[in-house]
Protein backbone atom coordinates (compact mmCIF):
# COMPACT_ATOMS: atom_id res chain seq x y z
CA UNK A 1 0.00 0.00 0.00
CA UNK A 2 1.34 3.32 -0.54
CA UNK A 3 1.99 6.18 1.64
CA UNK A 4 -0.69 8.11 0.28
CA UNK A 5 -3.37 5.51 0.81
CA UNK A 6 -2.55 4.49 4.57
CA UNK A 7 -4.67 5.77 7.45
CA UNK A 8 -2.66 8.69 9.43
CA UNK A 9 -1.57 8.13 13.11
CA UNK A 10 -1.68 11.46 14.18
CA UNK A 11 0.96 12.37 17.45
CA UNK A 12 1.04 15.27 19.59
CA UNK A 13 5.05 15.84 20.98
CA UNK A 14 4.48 17.66 24.57
CA UNK A 15 3.38 15.19 27.18
CA UNK A 16 3.08 12.70 24.39
CA UNK A 17 6.27 12.08 23.25
CA UNK A 18 8.72 14.05 24.27
CA UNK A 19 8.72 14.73 27.82
CA UNK A 20 8.91 18.68 28.94
CA UNK A 21 8.59 18.23 32.45
CA UNK A 22 12.44 19.63 32.63
CA UNK A 23 11.55 23.15 31.33
CA UNK A 24 8.11 23.83 33.67
CA UNK A 25 10.19 25.98 35.42
CA UNK A 26 10.24 28.50 32.22
CA UNK A 27 6.17 28.82 32.96
CA UNK A 28 5.51 29.34 36.54
CA UNK A 29 5.27 32.66 38.08
CA UNK A 30 4.32 35.77 37.15
CA UNK A 31 6.49 36.03 33.88
CA UNK A 32 6.77 33.47 31.41
CA UNK A 33 9.43 32.68 29.91
CA UNK A 34 8.18 31.18 26.47
CA UNK A 35 11.75 31.88 24.48
CA UNK A 36 13.47 30.06 27.12
CA UNK A 37 11.11 27.19 27.68
CA UNK A 38 10.91 26.71 23.89
CA UNK A 39 14.70 26.65 23.46
CA UNK A 40 14.79 23.90 26.28
CA UNK A 41 12.59 21.82 23.81
CA UNK A 42 15.76 19.93 22.27
CA UNK A 43 16.47 18.62 25.31
CA UNK A 44 13.42 16.79 25.78
CA UNK A 45 13.99 13.19 26.62
CA UNK A 46 11.67 10.73 24.95
CA UNK A 47 8.44 9.34 26.69
CA UNK A 48 8.92 5.37 26.19
CA UNK A 49 5.38 4.74 25.59
CA UNK A 50 4.58 7.51 23.07
CA UNK A 51 7.34 6.48 21.16
CA UNK A 52 6.67 2.07 21.22
CA UNK A 53 3.12 3.63 20.12
CA UNK A 54 4.42 5.65 17.36
CA UNK A 55 6.57 3.07 15.67
CA UNK A 56 3.82 0.58 16.13
CA UNK A 57 1.75 2.59 14.76
CA UNK A 58 4.19 3.47 11.94
CA UNK A 59 3.60 -0.68 11.10
CA UNK A 60 0.09 0.28 9.61
CA UNK A 61 0.07 4.06 9.27
CA UNK A 62 1.47 7.24 8.18
CA UNK A 63 2.55 9.17 11.50
CA UNK A 64 1.71 13.01 11.37
CA UNK A 65 2.62 15.33 14.07
CA UNK A 66 0.39 17.71 15.40
CA UNK A 67 1.73 20.27 18.23
CA UNK A 68 1.14 22.97 19.87
CA UNK A 69 4.51 24.76 19.20
CA UNK A 70 5.22 27.47 17.48
CA UNK A 71 6.61 27.07 13.62
CA UNK A 72 9.72 29.04 14.91
CA UNK A 73 10.59 25.90 16.84
CA UNK A 74 10.47 23.46 13.19
CA UNK A 75 13.88 22.70 12.92
CA UNK A 76 14.70 21.81 16.48
CA UNK A 77 11.42 19.79 16.61
CA UNK A 78 12.64 17.48 13.31
CA UNK A 79 16.17 17.47 14.88
CA UNK A 80 14.65 16.26 17.73
CA UNK A 81 12.20 13.27 16.06
CA UNK A 82 15.11 12.05 14.20
CA UNK A 83 17.23 11.76 16.71
CA UNK A 84 15.18 9.91 18.57
CA UNK A 85 14.38 7.46 16.04
CA UNK A 86 10.41 8.44 15.42
CA UNK A 87 9.03 7.58 12.27
CA UNK A 88 9.12 10.42 9.90
CA UNK A 89 6.10 12.45 8.74
CA UNK A 90 4.59 15.93 8.32
CA UNK A 91 4.57 17.82 11.66
CA UNK A 92 2.12 20.50 11.77
CA UNK A 93 2.87 23.21 14.21
CA UNK A 94 1.13 26.59 15.38
CA UNK A 95 1.16 29.71 13.18
CA UNK A 96 3.90 31.85 15.54
CA UNK A 97 1.28 34.68 16.44
CA UNK A 98 -1.45 32.13 16.53
CA UNK A 99 -2.76 32.35 20.33
CA UNK A 100 -5.56 30.47 19.79
CA UNK A 101 -6.52 27.36 22.49
CA UNK A 102 -4.68 24.26 21.25
CA UNK A 103 -8.25 22.21 21.46
CA UNK A 104 -9.19 24.88 18.67
CA UNK A 105 -5.97 25.09 16.62
CA UNK A 106 -5.30 21.35 16.53
CA UNK A 107 -8.73 20.20 15.92
CA UNK A 108 -8.90 22.83 12.62
CA UNK A 109 -5.57 21.07 11.38
CA UNK A 110 -6.87 17.09 12.33
CA UNK A 111 -10.23 18.19 10.77
CA UNK A 112 -8.52 19.29 7.55
CA UNK A 113 -6.12 15.73 7.58
CA UNK A 114 -9.60 13.83 7.60
CA UNK A 115 -10.75 15.38 5.11
CA UNK A 116 -7.55 14.18 2.60
CA UNK A 117 -7.66 10.62 4.71
CA UNK A 118 -8.87 8.57 6.87
CA UNK A 119 -7.45 9.68 10.58
CA UNK A 120 -7.11 6.31 12.22
CA UNK A 121 -6.35 8.03 15.58
CA UNK A 122 -4.94 11.25 17.35
CA UNK A 123 -2.65 10.20 20.72
CA UNK A 124 -2.33 13.38 22.87
CA UNK A 125 -2.02 14.26 26.35
CA UNK A 126 -4.36 17.51 26.55
CA UNK A 127 -8.08 16.55 27.72
CA UNK A 128 -9.05 19.50 25.92
CA UNK A 129 -7.99 18.71 22.56
CA UNK A 130 -9.12 14.78 22.96
CA UNK A 131 -12.33 15.69 24.45
CA UNK A 132 -12.41 18.42 21.35
CA UNK A 133 -11.45 15.51 18.90
CA UNK A 134 -13.74 12.77 19.55
CA UNK A 135 -16.86 14.93 19.90
CA UNK A 136 -15.54 15.39 15.90
CA UNK A 137 -15.92 12.03 15.28
CA UNK A 138 -12.00 10.79 15.73
CA UNK A 139 -10.56 7.81 17.67
CA UNK A 140 -8.41 9.31 20.69
CA UNK A 141 -5.88 7.28 22.45
CA UNK A 142 -4.99 10.09 25.73
CA UNK A 143 -1.47 9.86 26.56
CA UNK A 144 -1.62 9.49 30.44
CA UNK A 145 2.13 8.34 30.67
CA UNK A 146 3.47 11.61 31.60
CA UNK A 147 2.03 13.93 34.20
CA UNK A 148 1.04 17.58 33.02
CA UNK A 149 1.49 20.42 35.66
CA UNK A 150 -1.11 23.10 35.92
CA UNK A 151 1.46 25.66 34.16
CA UNK A 152 1.28 23.60 30.83
CA UNK A 153 -2.34 22.95 31.04
CA UNK A 154 -2.82 26.67 31.80
CA UNK A 155 -0.69 27.39 28.55
CA UNK A 156 -2.92 25.20 26.48
CA UNK A 157 -5.85 26.29 27.39
CA UNK A 158 -5.56 29.86 28.01
CA UNK A 159 -2.49 31.72 26.52
CA UNK A 160 -2.63 29.27 23.43
CA UNK A 161 1.15 28.42 23.52
CA UNK A 162 1.68 24.97 23.24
Amino acid sequence: MSDDTRPLAVFDLDGTLADSGHRQHFLEGPRRDWDGFFSAAPHDPPLAEGVSLALASAEECEVVYLTGRPEKCRRDTLAWLERHGLPKGSVHMRGNADRRPARRTKLEILERLGRQREVRVLVDDDELVCDAAERAGFTVVRARWAVAPPSMKDAQEREGRT
